[in-house]
């Protein structure tokens, strides 16, 4: 299991990326909300897209909760466009870390350099922008969306 550098407590590294509406998401515009970076690493994969729709599927218990999930990997934003659209996810926004490429993954210290992508991560961020949990999933693994959730209600 990989080990990230950023711990709680941790200022979240601040980014700007487009989304699949071609709209700028900024981090730090977020505060006053909790935020879930929810790193994948490849649109048009299996368990990506569970991933995905998972948080599709909780975009109303997350809000109830003061929470905003994104998905961020290395695809460009017209494939994110796409992907978003076969996989049915319209609430939740899906980022693109194309270009630089995998510029965000490298500032959370998730990009794996030999494949070009981001790792599997959850990282939650409180309302004043300091990281609150981060949680790394092997590749295959299908990230927990409910661990999450009973987190943010604890």
């Amino acid at each position: 299991m990989r080990e990230i550098k950023l711990k709680p407590g941790d200022a979240a590294p601040d980014f700007t990326l487009k989304d699949q509406f071609d709209g700028d998401v900024t981090l730090s515009a977020l505060k006053g909300k909790k935020v879930l970076l929810s790193f994948h690493p490849l649109a048009w994969t299996g368990v990506c897209e569970i991933q995905m729709r998972s948080l599709e599927q909780k975009c109303r218990a997350l809000g109830e909760l003061n929470t905003i999930a994104l998905g961020i990997s290395v695809d460009s934003a017209p494939c994110k466009k796409e992907w978003a659209d076969y996989i049915d996810v319209e609430n939740t926004q899906l980022l693109s870390d194309f270009w630089p490429h995998g510029d965000v993954a490298k500032k959370y210290d998730l990009f794996i350099e030999k494949a070009g992508i981001s790792g599997r991560a959850n990282i939650l961020i409180d309302e004043k922008g300091k990281i609150e949990l981060v949680k790394i999933y092997e590749i295959p693994e299908i990230p927990d969306i409910e661990e999450i959730i009973r987190f943010i209600k604890k």
